[in-house]
């Protein structure tokens, strides 16, 4: 749910309707979300949570000197990459135009509102067969 860099930073799950911004952690070196007025709490993401960013997303490269590049999006689906490799980031965002960004990579100060949570599996809202049935004839 959170990246193992972020195992010694008090987390949260999010919930829908969360205003975060992107920080660094003072007990991490890895950067990661906190709720506006929660700076020191990591809020953790599942996969396929998507997000709204109030401005074109900004990410630097993993080399300091170089200058920091935009996706020229807004809208961004949280995900885990490189799963089979270990002691790694994979807290990632990824874009509609196919982008993939590490969260540890995004500048820090950029804000967010959690859109949707992913779907739980196997917990789906039916109708009842009765109603159907009904509507159907009516």
């Amino acid at each position: 749910m959170c990246d193992y860099s972020l195992a010694s930073v008090a987390s949260r799950p999010a919930k829908v309707g969360d205003e975060l911004v992107s920080s660094r952690f003072s007990n991490s070196a890895t950067r990661g979300f906190a709720a506006v007025g929660e700076l020191d709490v990591a809020v953790c993401l599942l996969p396929g949570t998507e997000l709204v960013f109030e401005k074109d997303v900004e990410f630097e490269w993993r080399i300091a000197f170089l200058p920091t590049r935009k996706v020229k999006q807004k809208v961004a689906r949280f995900r885990h990459v490189d799963e089979d490799i270990p002691c790694v980031h994979h807290d990632a965002l990824e874009f509609a135009n196919g982008r993939i960004v590490l969260l540890t990579q995004l500048s820090p100060g950029q804000f967010a509102r959690v859109l949707q949570l992913p779907a739980e599996p196997g917990i789906e809202k039916s109708t009842p067969a009765a109603a159907v049935s009904r509507a159907s004839v009516d």
